[in-house]
């Protein structure tokens, strides 16, 4: 930047903290769900979830109808936000279900611009190349068959529907959600991820199958990709919260850098030092 502008101040990280987690939210849902994660996981890993257009304060812009295009502002966004960092630890990226496929792009758009991240954690989600046109979508339907036939997909809980003013100002963000997910199609070709994806998923998760969850680990070169299996169904995350606070610490710190520690001085020369 030219002498003479004003600079963008550095942001400080959180002390002691070893990599950032940006946490995508699943259809009609938002930053919130995230929320109770950043005192769990820290001082280790500094959780940010991911605001989107149309909710968490962005109400006057658009809910965004394209996989690719979010992606693509979240990667802007994330990138202005590492460089104004002031330092230059590591992030991974979370995603659960359209959050996974989200996440998913954005670290392709993110490893095109030079800055992939260091671990890509994808959640109830089949792998994007085997996700399929649904023979009925929904996103267009009235709003009363439309959410009848998100609650019967298990794309939201049921007892939303007790919620009238919370549904007034979702409804929105949901239907664009929707239109996203069932338009969505995986562009082939480019680089595989250069880096590490752990699937997670619910063990009584019936919108998934085996097969499609192995099927991840022809997305990245990485050597293996890791399976976790938890209690619950699509929506095990706030129920095992716990259980998954758990094992992510576990599978983020692992492409952490040790936490620095200052070098010791040998006894022999502190019993040398004046008094």
């Amino acid at each position: 930047m030219p002498d003479g502008q004003p600079r963008t101040p550095a942001h400080e990280w959180p002390a002691g903290t070893r990599i950032h987690l940006f946490c995508f939210p699943h259809a009609g849902a938002g930053s919130g769900t995230y929320r109770p994660w950043s005192t769990a996981l820290a001082p280790d890993i500094d959780v940010h979830p991911v605001r989107l257009p149309g909710r968490d304060g962005r109400y006057a812009e658009p809910p965004g109808t394209s996989v690719t295009a979010l992606a693509r502002g979240c990667a802007d966004e994330l990138l202005d936000l590492l460089d104004h960092a002031a330092d230059d630890r590591p992030y991974a990226l979370f995603g659960h279900s359209l959050g996974a496929i989200t996440a998913y792009e954005t670290a392709r758009v993110l490893l095109h611009r030079g800055r992939p991240p260091a671990m890509l954690v994808v959640s109830g989600s089949e792998p994007p190349h085997r996700l399929t046109t649904p023979a009925r979508p929904c996103h267009g339907l009235p709003d009363d068959a439309f959410l009848a036939e998100v609650i019967r997909l298990g794309g939201t809980p049921p007892d939303i529907r007790e919620e009238k003013e919370l549904l007034r100002l979702m409804l929105p963000a949901l239907r664009a959600d929707f239109t996203a997910a069932e338009t969505y199609r995986h562009r082939r070709g480019g680089l595989p991820l250069p880096i590490p994806i752990a699937v997670y998923a619910g063990s009584d998760d019936m919108t998934l199958v085996q097969r499609s969850l192995d099927d991840w680990s022809q997305l990245t070169r990485a050597p293996a990709v890791r399976q976790r299996r938890f209690p619950g169904g699509h929506f095990y995350l706030d129920a095992g919260r716990p259980l998954v606070l758990q094992a992510l610490r576990h599978d983020l710190l692992r492409a952490a850098p040790p936490r620095h520690t200052p070098p010791r001085t040998p006894a022999a020369q502190l019993s040398r030092r004046p008094r």
